[in-house]
């Protein structure tokens, strides 16, 4: 196989970085999107020449109009799209949110119409499903201290 035909093969998934922030009742922080009719986390698409992390970093900043530590990644999620390609999403611990920086949360005007912490069970009736499975497991990641490896928001173990 020549370089080019193998080149063709080979995957090129748009990434994305997204993080999980709580509350002192451990409730997650979900944004309202100005452009989608359902909750997100905060987090975007990853730049040319920027890690995920830094992506992470710089997407909290621009949405949320604060720099909290963002910690170790909770989940990844292999995410094929038919519209827009493969995904791979990466979900890291934003860790409990102070009320000092909740008090500093400034949202980008145009893409964000608010936000608000929601308990766990509450996520899959404001979000997509794919979504709800990512957050769910990555919560639970983080409470064991592991990182999960999801497909289209599921544990590829919990299929066998």
């Amino acid at each position: 196989m020549s370089e080019n035909e193998h080149e063709a093969k080979m995957a090129r998934p748009r990434m994305a970085a997204g993080a999980l922030f709580f509350d002192e009742s451990d409730r997650v922080l979900l944004v309202e999107p100005s452009y989608k009719d359902y909750r997100d986390i905060p987090g975007g698409y990853v730049e040319e020449g920027e890690s995920p992390r830094q992506a992470c970093v710089r997407e909290v900043q621009e949405e949320l109009g604060i720099a909290p530590h963002i910690g170790r990644l909770l989940a990844v999620d292999w995410a094929p799209h038919q519209g827009e390609g493969d995904k791979v999403l990466y979900l890291f611990d934003g860790g409990c949110l102070s009320v000092e920086h909740q008090e500093q949360i400034t949202l980008q005007a145009d893409e964000l119409r608010g936000y608000d912490f929601h308990s766990l069970n509450q996520v899959p009736r404001l979000t997509i499903p794919r979504l709800a499975r990512r957050i769910g497991a990555a919560a639970q990641a983080r409470t064991n201290g592991l990182t999960a490896y999801l497909e289209h928001g599921k544990s590829p173990e919990s299929e066998a």
